[in-house]
């Protein structure tokens, strides 16, 4: 496995500073942020969109310093029924990346509204009331499927080979059973974003979902959540309160080892290798109460200490 972090972990520094911070920190790679939820502080998508010499310039930045780009992000939701802007960026970005090289793409499934007419998205999270079956009808036949089919065609034109999904609360695709049914309809090239954090929430096992997805799992950002279980107890994992303030929420995003101590983290980088997956980690930093370069630095101290490097030499001996 290789080890790297997402640009946006280190959002308030220049884009040579935190490129330098990761050579110094010996990952391997940045996983950097274009569009959408994010303002893209080190990746001008316009500019590279049309200027060959500022995609130049951004990849020599990564080679001088012995690092890769991991993946180019586009956070957002692609389907959001009023804003057309977070599609045309994931769409502006796969295209950017055919023309830097880059084969994978990091982003949301979407969450288009409820029908025809709704000005907002409309996640269900339940079967009752009867209306729910036509909400997600409505969603994955009208929608995320033609959506997707369309972006897998742009991607083949433009040398993406792969579309790393993250399983997000909010988003159509969310779980293990979502992201199945969305790559079957559209093709190999959806697979996983496997972000343990967000199944932590949403009470899956991210041990099982690792070994489950397989050969699926794309990508892997490396983010902990702290459950908070007095709150919880009262609360449930369905927590809409501040992200700011984790004493009052019933689940935290928080540096690793914080929330899931070393053990946990050694089991999840064996179950992904136990499902195939050999490719990067890369680390999102969320934490709003500890410093962004001091929690990026000890996620990073403890993954170097877990995750397999070599590849597998075993073999029995001939007896």
């Amino acid at each position: 496995m290789k080890l790297g972090f997402v640009s946006d972990s280190l959002g308030g520094m220049p884009f040579d500073t935190m490129l330098d911070h990761a050579a110094r920190m010996g990952v391997s790679g940045v996983e950097v942020n274009t569009c959408g939820w994010s303002t893209a502080p080190h990746f001008d998508l316009a500019a590279m969109t049309r200027d060959a010499g500022a995609r130049k310039a951004f990849l020599k930045a990564f080679a001088d310093r012995g690092l890769e780009v991991i993946a180019l992000n586009a956070n957002g939701n692609p389907l959001h029924p009023t804003d057309p802007k977070q599609g045309q960026g994931l769409k502006d970005t796969i295209r950017v990346a055919g023309d830097l090289g880059i084969k994978t793409i990091v982003t949301m499934s979407g969450l288009p509204a409820g029908r025809d007419g709704d000005l907002m998205p409309n996640w269900v999270v339940s079967s009752w009331p009867p209306e729910t079956q036509e909400i997600l009808h409505y969603q994955w036949q009208e929608k995320l499927i033609p959506f997707w089919t369309e972006i897998a065609s742009l991607c083949h034109e433009h040398g993406v080979e792969k579309i790393a999904l993250e399983l997000h609360g909010n988003q159509v695709v969310y779980n293990v059973p979502s992201l199945f049914k969305l790559r079957e309809a559209v093709g190999p090239v959806i697979g996983a974003n496997l972000d343990p954090s967000h199944l932590m929430w949403m009470g899956a096992d991210p041990l099982v979902a690792a070994e489950r997805l397989g050969s699926a799992v794309y990508h892997v950002h490396a983010k902990d959540t702290f459950l908070n279980a007095p709150v919880q107890a009262t609360t449930s994992l369905l927590e809409n309160g501040s992200l700011m303030d984790i004493p009052a929420r019933s689940w935290s995003y928080i540096t690793l080892g914080f929330g899931h101590g070393e053990e946990w983290w050694r089991q999840f980088c064996y179950r992904l290798k136990m499902g195939g997956y050999d490719g990067w980690l890369s680390i999102e930093h969320e934490d709003v109460l500890l410093n962004s370069l001091e929690g990026l630095e000890k996620s990073v101290a403890l993954l170097q200490g877990v995750m397999p490097k070599a590849p597998a030499d075993y073999k029995p001996q001939a007896i």
